[in-house]
């Protein structure tokens, strides 16, 4: 996909919002809420709806019980339970598990809900879990979303307040949800500072991959090519500089939770990453070459991205 097209879909798509809304439009006053895994997204949308005043409970579910523990400890939930009972007692459920887990679990919460409830998903990919849904008859109850933030941290520690301050939140397939659920979520998602992104869930897998998916893939490329030549672990450490230490910093990122993603996009990340292979080869080229004017100019190239990112 052309530059131009990208910036269309990324900008011009939809509408675009920042702004903050009181709690008492939200519609989630005092709600239960339900997290469907206690991890870096899950946690800290968690501890942001219980500092804006929108959850006045909020329950986890987890395969894990060492991370329900730990989840609870820190604050980020109220009561562990198992997924039917969470289900059964909430107003909103939040799933933001591995995407390998969440068709099937995103299945079962389907056949359990009201039409008085809203689930929301927030994973890297979407187009499988569209698909996967979308005749499921309670569908309009569900809401696709991703909101464009994360750390290469894990597990409920990795929590942060604050997280989605200033973030973009792609919304996938609103016209296939109930308007009042889709205004909810949004309205939600505006609270915490992010701005408002539509995208249909094919597009929205084709930019992931360019704009995230390819970072991480370049990030542990780059880990494990410096493990494999640099055997001193110390010289590691001791050298690297601001820019390796800030390249290879998604290189930390949980495999059980990218190696799904990469294979569930692998259409739209091979298509990045045979680019990205293609660039590779052109510095290659002008190195091998001693070609300094061409090598000028790729780098030249690659400048343009200031005026995309100031």
């Amino acid at each position: 996909m052309q530059d131009s097209e990208s910036i269309k879909l990324t900008k011009a798509i939809g509408e675009t919002f920042i702004s903050s809304v009181p709690a008492s439009k939200i519609g989630l006053d005092g709600a239960v809420i339900t997290i469907v895994g206690v991890g870096l997204i899950s946690g800290s949308f968690a501890l942001a709806m219980k500092e804006k005043g929108f959850a006045k409970k909020v329950i986890g579910v987890s395969r894990t019980e060492a991370s329900l523990m730990k989840a609870k400890a820190l604050g980020i939930i109220d009561e562990a339970l198992p997924l039917e009972e969470a289900v059964a007692q909430s107003d909103f459920i939040y799933v933001a598990i591995p995407v390998d887990a969440t068709i099937g679990v995103m299945a079962k919460i389907m056949d359990l809900i009201t039409d008085k409830q809203i689930v929301v998903d927030a994973g890297s990919t979407k187009f499988q879990l569209c698909s996967a849904l979308a005749d499921h008859p309670m569908r309009e109850r569900f809401v696709a979303t991703h909101p464009m933030w994360g750390t290469e941290y894990s597990g409920p520690e990795a929590a942060v307040r604050g997280a989605f301050e200033g973030r973009a939140c792609v919304i996938c397939e609103r016209e296939k949800s109930n308007a009042t659920a889709v205004e909810t979520v949004e309205n939600i998602y505006r609270a915490l500072g992010m701005h408002i992104i539509y995208m249909d869930a094919r597009s929205h897998d084709v930019h992931a991959a360019y704009i995230s998916h390819i970072s991480h893939i370049t990030s542990f490329a780059l880990a494990n090519t410096v493990l494999e030549k640099e055997k001193e672990e110390n010289t590691i450490f001791e050298l690297a500089g601001g820019g390796f230490e800030s390249t290879v910093r998604l290189a930390k990122s949980n495999p059980s939770m990218w190696a799904p993603i990469f294979m569930q996009n692998k259409e739209n990340v091979l298509d990045v990453l045979n680019e990205h292979i293609a660039q590779l080869r052109k510095f290659k080229s002008s190195l091998e070459k001693e070609n300094l004017t061409y090598l000028t100019e790729l780098m030249e190239n690659a400048n343009k991205i200031k005026r995309i990112l100031k």
